[in-house]
């Protein structure tokens, strides 16, 4: 059936309340239910816009923490949809700016195989989070992002809690108001999506927002430290060939060369991009004497 009750963009209150238009949700026509669930994925990018300074300040706090020291590490934690979306910001890194891995650590409630299976019981073992702080030995080197749509899930809140007296430097994202998870942490990311269209279905929305906010959080660090020279990702991995042509094309762009040039620049400097275009630069002057 179409439903005449088109939803608005925005609806506030918790993402765990169960808005009444959307009760009959499961009635309504395909178009209908498509349009009320993209609607409410629009609010995920207003809801990142307003927590802007805050996102600012957390970057600013994270890239100083994370210059001070060659062994300083970025370690993401959460449960659920939120630990998930917090490991896979955390796992490209690496490809995409060179970020070390041995300078990452994840504190995923249920472990490991939480990211292909569920384990929702693991999110109130507050234990658990314990044991993965010592286990992972969490310091004040070290910044804290942490992650949990409700802002209550017990094993994100001790991990905050415990990191933020170990030291560390603890950033948190929730996307309810006035939760111990944000209350916990040194810089507090609020990202306020309000119900979802499916009543708790939090990875919508607040999964949207919390994708967005971890993009500008780590791409904005990952500048901040020097990871990105004249708009170009200079420290990505070229692991395969699809990769390689991107780095040359990055080269020869940068530096003016043709990509024969910087494919061969590229070889001879290991495949490290930033050495290539400094390789290409350094001929080019010296041809130029």
């Amino acid at each position: 059936m179409s439903h005449p009750d088109a939803p608005s963009p925005r609806v506030t209150g918790d993402t765990e309340a169960a808005p009444p238009r959307f009760r009959d949700l499961e009635t309504w026509n395909r178009g209908d239910l498509l349009a009320a669930l993209l609607d409410g994925q629009a609010v995920s990018l207003a809801a990142v816009r307003a927590t802007l300074p805050a996102l600012e300040a957390a970057v600013e706090a994270a890239s100083a923490r994370l210059a001070a020291s060659g062994e300083a590490r970025l370690v993401y934690a959460g449960a659920g949809t939120s630990g998930r979306l917090a490991m896979l910001d955390g796992v490209e890194l690496g490809p995409t700016f060179g970020w070390p891995f041995e300078r990452m650590a994840f504190l995923l409630a249920g472990g490991s195989q939480s990211v292909a299976r569920a384990q929702e019981g693991a999110e109130d073992d507050r234990a658990a989070a314990n044991r993965a702080l010592d286990d992972t030995a969490v310091g004040p080197a070290d910044v804290v992002v942490a992650l949990a749509a409700s802002g209550r899930t017990p094993f994100t809140c001790e991990v905050v809690a415990q990191a933020r007296r170990r030291g560390a430097l603890t950033i948190a994202m929730a996307n309810n108001p006035e939760t111990p998870l944000l209350a916990g942490a040194e810089h507090a990311i609020l990202l306020e999506t309000g119900v979802e269209v499916l009543a708790g279905s939090t990875r919508m929305a607040a999964g949207t927002a919390q994708k967005i906010a971890l993009n500008l959080l780590s791409t904005a660090v990952m500048v901040s430290l020097g990871k990105v020279f004249r708009g170009r990702m200079v420290d990505m991995r070229p692991t395969n060939e699809k990769l390689r042509r991107r780095a040359a094309r990055m080269i020869a762009d940068v530096t003016g060369c043709d990509e024969a040039t910087a494919t061969a620049s590229l070889t001879a400097c290991g495949d490290d991009i930033r050495a290539a275009i400094l390789h290409v630069e350094g001929d080019s002057n010296g041809a130029s004497d």
